[in-house]
């Protein structure tokens, strides 16, 4: 991996999602929108934090999973699910950090 805007091409799913566990955007290159990329959130320790909702400070409420989210082509995060095209795909991208 280098810097800039240089990216590794060309990987499966397993290769992308072990990317993204260690803090790397990815995308596919058979996506639509623009700009778009996948970005893991490490629940209780990020969002609890941006939220500033107490999270972990009372006696059994939930706690926040590691969620993996899509910024939209219009510029939004949503919480994203993978389809069976996009397991199967070849064409996933790291972005570099």
């Amino acid at each position: 991996m280098t810097t800039g805007n240089t990216q590794i091409k060309n990987l499966n799913f397993g290769e992308a999602i072990a990317h993204l566990k260690s803090g790397y955007h990815v995308m596919r290159e058979g996506w639509n929108g623009k700009g778009m990329f996948l970005t893991l959130v490490q629940g209780s320790n990020t969002l609890a934090s941006a939220l500033k909702l107490g999270y972990g400070e009372y006696v059994g409420e939930p706690t926040l999973a590691d969620t993996v989210f899509m910024k939209t082509a219009d510029n939004k995060l949503v919480a994203w699910l993978c389809s069976q095209t996009d397991m199967l795909a070849e064409d996933w991208v790291i972005l570099a950090k």
